[in-house]
C-alpha cells in the first residue's frame, strides 16, 4: 500500500502548505494630521542645523567619490540618451574607445581621469612656476634640486634658536645703552637740549621768520660706539623732511612774498619755512662704521658698557651712576654678576 493510498492523506493534502504560503502587503496605513505635524517639524529642525565646514567638506567628499565610482551606463536614463545611441554607432560598447586588439577588446581609457583638487587662489600652472623657480635658486646656489635635504639635529636647531633669542636681546641692550650714552655724553659736555625734532618746539630765530640752518656737526665727529644711532636718526629725519615738503609742495599753490615783508605777517599767512640741514657727511661711507658694526653685538655691548662705567661711572645694569671710581657695591661688569 501506497503512501498515497494511507487513510488521511487527503486531509493533509487539503491542508495549506505553511512554508509555501504567501501574504498580501497591507495597505499603507494613512498618515494623520498629528504624524505629518511631527514630521514636518522633524524635518524643519534638521534644516534649521547648521552644518561645519569639516561636514560639509566630508559630504562633498563622499559624494564626489559616489559619483566616479558610478558609471553612467548603469543609470537607467542611459538607454534613452541620443548621444549614447550615437556613440554606439560609432563602435562605443561600454569598455572604452581607441584601437581593439584581436580579442575584440578594446584597449581605451577604462577608468575616469583622477582628480586633483586645488585648495588654494593660485592661477593654473602656478605650481610648475614656483618649481622652475625653485629649481633656478637651487641652481645658482650650487644645489642638485633633487638632492634630498639633510635631516636637522634636534640639538643644533635648539642651540641655534637660543642663539638667535639671545642676539635679538643683546641688539636691544646695545640700542638702550647708545641712547643712554649719547644721552650723558652731551650732558657732559654741556649742551644740555634735545635734538629739535618739530616745527613746534623751533627756536626763536626760527619762530621771527629766520632761514638759519639747523646746525649739524659731522658724523664722522661723533664717538663710534653710539655714532650708528645717530646716523639712523639723521637719515630717518631727513627723510621724514623731504617727504613733508613734498607734501606742502603739492597740497599748497605757490604764494606771494615779499623780501620786506614782517615776520609777524609771514606767520600769519602761513609762509613761515623750516630749513633743515643735515649732517655734511651723510652720504660719505663710513669704513670705521662698518667695521665697528661688523663685530659681534656682545663685544660692542661690552665695550659701550666700558666706556659708560669709565666716563660716567655709571653701571647699566645697576641702573645708577656711583660717586667714585671704586664704584663700590657694583658685583661687576656682565648681566651674569648681577643675577
Amino acid at each position: 500500500m501506497s503512501a498515497t493510498n494511507q487513510p488521511g492523506s487527503e486531509a493533509q493534502d487539503d491542508e495549506d502548505d505553511y512554508m509555501n504560503m504567501t501574504f498580501e502587503d497591507p495597505q499603507p496605513a494613512k498618515e494623520t494630521s498629528l504624524q505629518r505635524t511631527q514630521r514636518l517639524k522633524k524635518e524643519s529642525r534638521a534644516r534649521g542645523v547648521i552644518k561645519s565646514k569639516a561636514q560639509l567638506a566630508e559630504e562633498e567628499t563622499a559624494a564626489r567619490e559616489k559619483a566616479l565610482a558610478t558609471s553612467m551606463l548603469d543609470d537607467p536614463r542611459a538607454k534613452k540618451s541620443k548621444g549614447l545611441a550615437m556613440m554606439a554607432k560609432m563602435g562605443f560598447t561600454g569598455g572604452g574607445l581607441g584601437k581593439k586588439t584581436e580579442n575584440g577588446k578594446s584597449q581605451g581609457r577604462t577608468e575616469p581621469i583622477h582628480l586633483s583638487m586645488k585648495d588654494d587662489r593660485g592661477g593654473i600652472g602656478m605650481d610648475s612656476e614656483k618649481k622652475r623657480r625653485f629649481r633656478e635658486a637651487a641652481a645658482e646656489q650650487g644645489i642638485e634640486p633633487d638632492a634630498k635635504t639633510p635631516k636637522l639635529d634636534p640639538d643644533e636647531y635648539r642651540e641655534r634658536v637660543r642663539k638667535e633669542r639671545e642676539d635679538t636681546k643683546l641688539e636691544k641692550q646695545f640700542f638702550a645703552a647708545q641712547r643712554l650714552a649719547e644721552r650723558m655724553d652731551d650732558e657732559q659736555a654741556g649742551k644740555g637740549g634735545a635734538k629739535v625734532d618739530s616745527d613746534d618746539s623751533a627756536s626763536e630765530d626760527e619762530k621771527k621768520g629766520s632761514k638759519a640752518p639747523i646746525s649739524s656737526k659731522p658724523l664722522k665727529s661723533v664717538n663710534i660706539l653710539y655714532r650708528g644711532l645717530v646716523r639712523h636718526r639723521e637719515e630717518k629725519e631727513r627723510d621724514r623732511r623731504m617727504r613733508y615738503d613734498l607734501e606742502q609742495s603739492l597740497s599748497r599753490l605757490p604764494t606771494y612774498e615779499e623780501e620786506d615783508d614782517d615776520p609777524d605777517y609771514k606767520t600769519a599767512l602761513g609762509n613761515r619755512k623750516t630749513v633743515y640741514t643735515a649732517a655734511e657727511d651723510l652720504d660719505e661711507e663710513d669704513p670705521e662704521l662698518d667695521e665697528f658694526n661688523a663685530l659681534d653685538v656682545r663685544e660692542r655691548l661690552e665695550r659701550l658698557l666700558k666706556h659708560l662705567r669709565e666716563q660716567h661711572l655709571y653701571c647699566f645694569w645697576c641702573k645708577m651712576a656711583y660717586p667714585d671710581t671704586e664704584m663700590d657695591g657694583c658685583p661687576g661688569l656682565s648681566e651674569e654678576d648681577h643675577d
